[in-house]
């Protein structure tokens, strides 16, 4: 019982805190990694039994990142498609070959 109070009453508390004091942290790189993750990225689990099981991640083929404002206005992987659907139709039916950008 006790530990379910407590629970919810940092499920409630929004603030941070005052061990983590971020004021003075300086040198955040906004997007310093992004290149690195889109190409894959591996994680490490270390377990309480000394194993450590490596999990590698890549996005799959196909997969598109969106810019954090573009992001705002998609909730999730149908309202992007039902949006570009829309502008299928506007479209040239020949369309000019358009270089691909290499990440």
């Amino acid at each position: 019982m006790k530990k379910e109070i407590s629970k919810q009453m940092n499920m409630n508390n929004d603030e941070i805190r005052p061990e983590y004091d971020f004021t003075n942290m300086t040198g955040g790189v906004r997007g310093k990694y992004y290149k690195t993750y889109r190409a894959g990225h591996t994680v490490k689990i270390h377990k309480t039994n000394g194993t450590v099981l490596v999990q590698h991640f890549k996005l799959e083929d196909g997969a598109v990142m969106l810019e954090p404002k573009i992001r705002e206005y998609f909730p999730d992987s149908e309202a992007v498609n039902k949006a570009l659907r829309c502008l299928i139709p506007l479209l040239p039916k020949k369309r000019a070959e358009i270089p691909r950008i290499q990440y």
